[in-house]
């Protein structure tokens, strides 16, 4: 199939814009890739410490070069029902690696924090710039210079944006990823949306909210709904970092203990000492990169990843733009109905063909790149595949589904349930935003109605207890950015802002925060940049201003005279409250540093 000419363009001017970075990049990963890893290089008080508490075979093995030594970069942490089936994955990795005559070691552990626990808590303004300390985390492990590959098991939200980062820091080395797969369906997503709005009107009680929520969140695994972390599967398979068929497969079962075996003996295959070597910095370019991109309109997916996907790419030199995603998702059909832009959740999902039904349709339509190196092998095509489990416990690939077993959750191009992306780029007076419109109905992409202007998402709760909010009205959520109080969720105003909207008002949000992976059917205009903390116009704007967004158009405007709006100066904010308690006083370096959204948000600075 001829790849699509609005694919091939935004490819081409990727490339070209990213030509210096990019060159940089590849010239200081083959550097590396040159001078090691090799181990005996090392003094030898450098190799005795690292091998000091390996068993007796393993300790022979690494003292020579021949013998490929795996790192392990874990988010385990037995409070997080994503992260807690990892606990099993290291020895899984170590047999599996001895079984192949190669050895593996955790290298390093990284925090994993979950948006969950910390909606609308002061924790939560630690959660993005968690995503730059899972980076620097892996870097640590990963500096002792003592892998030939790494695996890297990570699931959520800023978990995977962050060990992405990593591992292209140090793209000279093989990267696998190893997802733990999602828990069983528990309660449907939408009767659980049901029990939280009762809850805000107050015809429930939090014992009847908690049950829903128990009920819902049960076990094992990743949460159901598609939000951020369930996007970050779909990225590293789309990408090429996953194996074929891995991302959705549930925990502690036969299979997903096989695909984690199968993973490790391909990063070991995989290394520069074997024929197939695979650095993960060569093969993370830019066809690869608008791959995920394309993933993620087809999928109505996150629009956390506006930030993570630029990160990402700006890790291996590679200059992604909002106006990238913006030409992508004109031409990129919606193919997914999963909650909150569907009843469905990613079991079903994964039941109706997953992944390798969506990648076939796409390669199909010449949505996506077919000739990339992959973790798997060369070309996007062998994502096809979907992995079985054979009687002697092996994986048997086979060819994945020819037809969707539910077109209302999964379908084929031309049934597609929208002929553009779920994902929008805005732009106008107010700066530039990101709004997820797959679950927004269509008679609600264009509001205009008086702004309430709100520095707080507590002051906008208490404003809705007050009944000062039944009325049309675009909540302005400001000062919530990265250099503010370091970007929190939002997503406890989903429930109440629904509420209104039910009630027949026009209501819509405007933020420089963000919302969950979960925002659903209120348009809400995320990630407006630049933040009220820098300046931005979002900071001019004053309540009862009539705002003006308009997801069809790619606008967010305001109704004021031009000398009116030339004149005003940027409100400012004490943000002293939020800048202490709970770590919080630790990030002071982190909010002075971070970047705009729309260059990912990041730290690092000209590091990336």
């Amino acid at each position: 199939m001829t790849l699509h000419e609005r694919v091939a363009d935004v490819t081409e001017r990727l490339r070209q814009r990213s030509q210096p970075k990019r060159s940089a990049y590849l010239d200081r990963i083959r550097r590396l890739s040159e001078s090691g890893p090799r181990r005996t290089t090392l003094s030898c008080g450098n190799l005795a410490h690292g091998f000091a508490a390996c068993g007796l075979s393993d300790k022979a093995a690494l003292k020579g070069d021949v013998v490929p030594n795996l790192a392990i970069v874990t988010a385990y942490n037995d409070m997080l029902s994503a992260h807690q089936p990892y606990e099993r994955f290291p020895e899984l990795i170590k047999a599996a690696a001895r079984e192949a005559g190669a050895v593996a070691q955790v290298a390093a552990g990284v925090p994993a924090m979950c948006d969950g626990v910390t909606q609308g808590q002061p924790g939560m303004e630690l959660s993005l710039f968690s995503r730059d300390v899972i980076a620097l985390s892996a870097a640590v492990g990963l500096s002792h210079n003592m892998f030939d590959a790494a695996v890297f098991l990570g699931v959520c939200d800023k978990i995977v944006p962050g060990l992405v980062i990593a591992a292209l820091s140090f793209g000279h080395l093989p990267a696998v990823f190893v997802p733990a797969g999602p828990m069983t369906s528990g309660l449907p997503n939408d009767e659980k949306a049901r029990i939280r709005q009762l809850y805000m009107e107050g015809k429930v009680g939090r014992a009847e909210l908690l049950e829903a929520e128990a009920k819902s969140y049960h076990g094992p695994g990743t949460c159901t709904f598609y939000g951020t972390a369930n996007s970050n599967q779909m990225l590293m398979e789309i990408m090429g970092l996953h194996l074929p068929g891995a991302s959705f497969v549930n925990p502690n079962t036969p299979l997903r203990d096989a695909l984690t075996a199968e993973a490790t003996r391909r990063a070991l295959a995989i290394t520069a000492l074997g024929n197939a070597y695979t650095p993960v910095g060569e093969m993370i370019d830019e066809r690869a990169i608008v791959n995920g991109v394309v993933g993620l309109h087809a999928t109505g997916g996150s629009t956390n990843h506006a930030m993570h996907l630029v990160a990402m790419a700006a890790a291996a030199g590679i200059e992604l733009t909002w106006d990238d995603l913006s030409a992508l998702s004109d031409v990129v059909p919606l193919l997914c109905r999963i909650y909150p832009n569907g009843l469905a959740d990613v079991n079903h999902f994964h039941a109706a063909g997953g992944m390798g039904f969506l990648i076939s349709e796409l390669l199909d339509a010449g949505l996506l790149h077919g000739d990339v190196t992959t973790v798997w092998g060369q070309g996007l095509d062998l994502y096809r595949q979907e992995p079985k489990l054979a009687d002697d416990g092996s994986i048997a690939w086979q060819e994945g589904a020819g037809a969707s077993h539910d077109e209302a959750v999964l379908a084929p191009v031309a049934k597609a349930f929208s002929a553009n992306g779920g994902l929008k780029v805005l732009d106008g007076d107010l700066g530039r935003a990101v709004i997820k419109v797959s679950a927004v109905k269509p008679e609600r992409h264009l509001v205009e109605a008086p702004a309430v202007i709100f520095h707080s998402q507590e002051a906008l709760m208490a404003a809705f207890k007050a009944g000062e909010l039944e009325k049309d009205f675009v909540a302005v959520v400001r000062f919530q950015g990265p250099q503010a109080v370091g970007m929190p969720e939002l997503h406890k105003l989903t429930p109440l802002l629904g509420v209104l909207q039910d009630r027949g008002f026009k209501v819509a949000l405007v933020t420089d925060g963000r919302m969950s992976g979960a925002s659903g059917k209120v348009p809400a205009a995320t990630h407006v940049t630049p933040e009220a903390a820098a300046g931005g116009p979002i900071a001019k704007l004053r309540d009862g201003d009539v705002v003006r967004l308009d997801a069809t158009a790619g606008t967010v405007t305001v109704d004021v005279p031009r000398a009116d709006w030339d004149a005003r100066d940027a409100a400012s904010e004490d943000l002293s409250d939020s800048h202490a308690g709970l770590g919080r006083e630790l990030f002071a370096p982190f909010r002075a540093a971070a970047g705009p959204a729309d260059l990912g948000a990041h730290v690092f600075g000209a590091g990336l």
